[in-house]
């Protein structure tokens, strides 16, 4: 369904405002706060006239003329009924409930403390659900070379040059989506040595290049410099079958592509799959502190980046063998004893 801004609250619109242009927000994350709150505020409306809360009438639930007067009215137990409505009514698994309330939070400490309105948050104390820890997927190296090979074995492509290097970026460099769609000519330094990307929250950060991908950047620049852009496009480094900067549907449906000749699509990868990718890899090395890797990746904080801690069960087979005890071995000794008998019981 699409959404327009225009049918949200003033205090709403404030806020999706507060966070793009103040906090640097992407647009795909101030989308998702606003699509939940959209539902907390229909839920609440119609909760509160006792109707049912149907999926026709969460969608016909007009929320433009609440106010301040009605988000102050909001108690602490209602955010905890609209969470259990999430989860027993909508299907919503714990990392769902956790965002929409996150949502809410965050929603209410803008009133609260950025706009300083005179109201209680009722938020404020609610804990996040637990969520399950999920180790990331990933291709091993096998499947890697695999996914490469299946593009430049592709020679009916006009954009094989294209798409081996931006899987090639992707796999070596662990860049977002967005930040390898946004990429511009200028952001790259003449020898091919690193490039400059716009990460979450207006970020920027210097990625490297190492071997693969300057041998993979260097043939598609070439076939670059004959296409003619469209105007407003002619600096973006990846360009689409209409001279336009690379959109990130355009990747995704590339990337969905590769991985179906590959033979990987059983395992549903994605583009943000072959950032995992280069993440545990560069970690498995065993040579990439976390911290660099965390820099690497563009997390703001450590905890983030620590899910590529986890290890593969060649790597606790390898901790094993490594143990200073693993090639001790002692005979058993000569019988020099003679046997004890044991005591006899007490009469």
């Amino acid at each position: 369904m699409a959404m327009s801004i225009r049918e949200f609250p003033e205090l709403i619109r404030d806020f999706a405002s507060y966070k793009q242009t103040i906090q640097g927000c992407s647009e795909k994350t101030v989308t998702e706060y606003l699509s939940d709150l959209r539902t907390f505020c229909r839920y609440m409306i119609l909760n509160r006239d006792g109707e049912e809360l149907t999926d026709e009438a969460m969608q016909n639930t007009k929320i433009d003329h609440l106010d301040q007067a009605f988000f102050a009215s909001v108690k602490t137990s209602e955010i905890y009924e609209f969470l259990y409505y999430a989860g027993n009514t909508r299907g919503n698994e714990a990392c769902a409930k956790s965002r929409k309330l996150s949502a809410i939070k965050m929603f209410y400490k803008f009133l609260t403390v950025k706009r300083n309105l005179p109201m209680d948050n009722p938020a404020v104390n609610i804990e996040s659900p637990k969520t399950k820890r999920q180790l990331p997927k990933y291709l091993s190296v096998e499947e890697s070379v695999t996914l490469l090979t299946a593009v430049q074995s592709d020679t009916d492509s006009r954009t094989r040059a294209r798409d081996y290097a931006i899987l090639t970026l992707f796999l070596n460099c662990g860049m977002r989506l967005s930040e390898l769609a946004g990429i511009s000519l200028g952001d790259m330094d003449p020898q091919l040595r690193s490039l400059r990307v716009l990460g979450k929250g207006a970020k920027e950060r210097i990625v490297y290049l190492n071997d693969a991908c300057r041998d993979a950047l260097v043939p598609w620049l070439q076939v670059r410099k004959e296409l003619h852009p469209k105007p407003g496009h002619e600096h973006a480094l990846f360009l689409s079958g209409q001279g336009q900067r690379i959109s990130v549907k355009t990747v995704q449906w590339m990337v969905k592509k590769y991985l179906s000749a590959a033979g990987l699509e059983y395992k549903h990868y994605s583009t943000h799959k072959l950032r995992h990718t280069a993440a545990t890899l560069m970690y498995q090395t065993e040579e990439v502190d976390i911290r660099v890797l965390k820099d690497i990746l563009g997390h703001e904080q450590l905890t983030t980046t620590q899910i590529y801690t986890h290890v593969s069960d060649a790597h606790m087979e390898r901790a094993v063998t490594k143990n200073p005890l693993a090639s001790v071995h002692i005979e058993p000794a000569a019988k020099q004893l003679k046997d004890i008998p044991p005591p006899e019981d007490d009469e």
